[in-house]
């Protein structure tokens, strides 16, 4: 770990170390030097430029869910300490609504619902981020259609002219991180099982997926073997039939102790023109970002975990159709 603190054994540890640190033991002046100054944070609802902005969004988050915890599920990462590493840190998060908020009024509502995070580090800090929060389990529990939820935040940002727009390489700022991953053989695996789903060829579930495979998916959604895992995709795929699918970031590890595993972030860019999870077709221009992890046994895929931000997806065809 040349360049990090030495308190840290690994890169996961420095990753799962830093955010018990800022979330949990209210640490969140080290930001200052975690995270750098011009830092890029996106995530499917907006781009935040700068450390202070992300100080500031998480002082809000605390002062709306103070008990929230973040268990680090998982690690899956490629790099090295003296070029940089890029983490894909799985997060399942809890927290409690005990304050007025984003998500409007305190409800007391009890909350449960995954993040992925994809960070470069170099030198003890992280400078350049990916940050996809499953906004529609967090909007379900909380009495929201994540539709209705889009809706509304448009209204109470000022309407379509004012509010904040969601993530699209339009409004992209371009970072220091320019890597790809690496080219361990389950990262490609995972990322050829991902591009063959999104090319309509949907047999490959039950060629590649373990028939006890576990699935979870958008919106605290969980299933087993292939039919789950046929249903999401199919739903996603067909509300954008000729979108563009590309793999943005893709990693393998083989581990100790850990079974063949992969992370990958991935986009969907292109009209709404399908009937599908989203509903009916529309022509809104809109742009997906997601990530999937895997974990590969002796009989294929065996735990897929997707997520990406129905409220973000929502918003913007929101915007398209008033």
């Amino acid at each position: 770990m040349k360049g990090f603190d030495p308190r840290w054994k690994d890169f996961p540890d420095y990753i799962i170390g830093i955010t018990k640190e800022i979330w949990e033991d209210r640490k969140i002046a080290t930001l200052h030097h975690y995270y750098s100054e011009d830092i890029v944070v996106r995530s499917p609802a907006s781009v935040v430029v700068g450390n202070q902005g992300v100080i500031g969004a998480t002082m809000a988050t605390l002062s709306e869910f103070p008990d929230r915890t973040l268990f680090g599920e998982d690690v899956i990462w490629s790099g090295t300490p003296e070029e940089g590493m890029l983490s894909s840190h799985r997060i399942i998060s809890t927290a409690t609504h005990l304050g007025d908020g984003v998500y409007g009024k305190a409800t007391g509502r009890k909350l449960q619902y995954r993040i992925i995070a994809d960070c470069h580090a170099i030198n003890n800090q992280i400078n350049d981020e990916w940050l996809i929060r499953d906004q529609g389990a967090i909007v379900r529990q909380m009495g929201w259609d994540p539709k209705d939820y889009a809706r509304d935040l448009i209204a109470r940002e000022g309407g379509a002219e004012s509010c904040v727009q969601p993530f699209s390489p339009a409004i992209d700022k371009p970072g220091p991180y320019k890597g790809k991953g690496n080219d361990n053989e389950w990262g490609a695996k995972h990322a050829d099982i991902l591009s063959r789903i999104m090319n309509a060829d949907m047999a490959v579930i039950e060629a590649e997926y373990d028939r006890a495979c576990e699935l979870a998916y958008p919106g605290h959604v969980s299933g087993y073997s292939w039919g789950p895992a046929d249903r999401f995709w199919m739903g996603l795929r067909a509300s954008f039939p000729s979108a563009e699918f590309k793999i943005e970031h893709q990693i393998g590890r083989d581990d100790p102790m850990m079974p063949p595993r992969a992370a990958v972030r991935w986009s969907l860019h292109g009209k709404h023109d399908g009937w599908g999870a989203f509903g009916e077709p529309t022509g809104a221009e809109v742009y997906v970002m997601g990530a999937s992890h895997a974990e590969f046994g002796p009989w294929g895929l065996r735990r897929e975990y997707t997520l990406f931000d129905e409220t973000a997806v929502w918003k913007q065809i929101a915007l398209k159709t008033g």
